[in-house]
């Protein structure tokens, strides 16, 4: 069997990795948001289409060294049901949110103009910019229905990441995962983002929620009722990580032919039936 693939720098650099593609994520995700709320260019497609692309280019960032997860729910996932280091779930959750906290003072700071003309004392107007509220802040969904709503379409996505991923399945070649994976997004984006703005991923929403809170957006940890809402798209997202991989191993997964598995938790790193074939001799 061949020896594992040697990173320089080891964990730092998995970390540094992480924390560079989920930057890149949220500055198009975060961005085309302000640009939409803020500048009035733009509508609902073309921030599905944004937060996708950003999916695409961040992992094309970062998964050569460290798997490129960008997501806690993906990661904690990823120890649960493929040998990912429970080691390191917490520091590539604290690097994720560093990326995207970093990411959303960028947009903040750049938009700032813009977000101030249209709504000069950055209230729950704005505030969706950032993080997500349940119904958008304008539509008639509870707190629960969005935490069922966040445990929905998490299962979604990590369902269709190990499909996409699976080195025994039908995986994409030609190094084309991270394409299908923004394109899994672009889709829950299209179909699940009313009820509670599709964080799907506790750093995604988690990061830029407190960059807002600390440059003026006071009542960023609340919905539009005034409940502290922030910890739902923290933890419905983990949970609903966990059932969809789980759906998927159990659906799926465990009836693939055994020829082998993947290096644990390299998500975009596809391998060939043939390439696991010889590295198994």
């Amino acid at each position: 069997m061949a020896a594992r693939l040697k990173i320089p720098g080891g964990l730092f650099a998995e970390l540094a990795a992480e924390f560079a593609g989920t930057m890149i994520l949220i500055l198009f995700g975060v961005g085309v948001v302000a640009q939409v709320a803020g500048g009035g260019i733009g509508d609902h497609d073309s921030i599905a289409w944004a937060w996708g692309l950003g999916v695409v280019l961040g992992v094309y960032v970062a998964g050569r060294i460290s798997g490129a997860h960008l997501n806690p729910a993906v990661t904690v996932a990823l120890a649960v049901f493929k040998g990912f280091e429970w080691r390191k779930v917490l520091p590539y959750s604290i690097a994720q949110f560093l990326g995207a906290f970093v990411a959303a003072l960028l947009v903040r700071w750049n938009y700032t103009e813009v977000l101030h003309a249209a709504d000069p004392n950055l209230t729950i107007k704005t505030q969706g910019v950032f993080s997500t509220l349940p119904g958008n802040g304008a539509l008639p969904v509870g707190e629960w229905g969005a935490f069922r709503d966040q445990i929905i379409g998490t299962a979604i996505l990590l369902f269709l990441i190990l499909a996409v991923t699976d080195a025994l399945g039908t995986p994409p070649q030609a190094n084309m995962a991270p394409f299908i994976i923004g394109l899994i997004v672009v889709a829950i984006g299209m179909a699940w983002g009313t009820n509670a703005g599709y964080a799907i991923n506790p750093a995604r929403d988690f990061g830029p929620r407190l960059a807002s809170f600390l440059t003026g957006y006071g009542g960023a940890m609340r919905d539009q009722t005034g409940y502290l809402y922030f910890w739902i798209p923290i933890v419905a997202p983990i949970i609903g990580g966990v059932l969809g991989a789980g759906l998927y191993q159990g659906l799926i997964g465990r009836f693939l032919p055994k020829l082998g598995a993947p290096e644990p938790g390299r998500l975009p790193e596809q391998e060939t039936r043939e390439s696991v074939e010889a590295r198994n001799g």
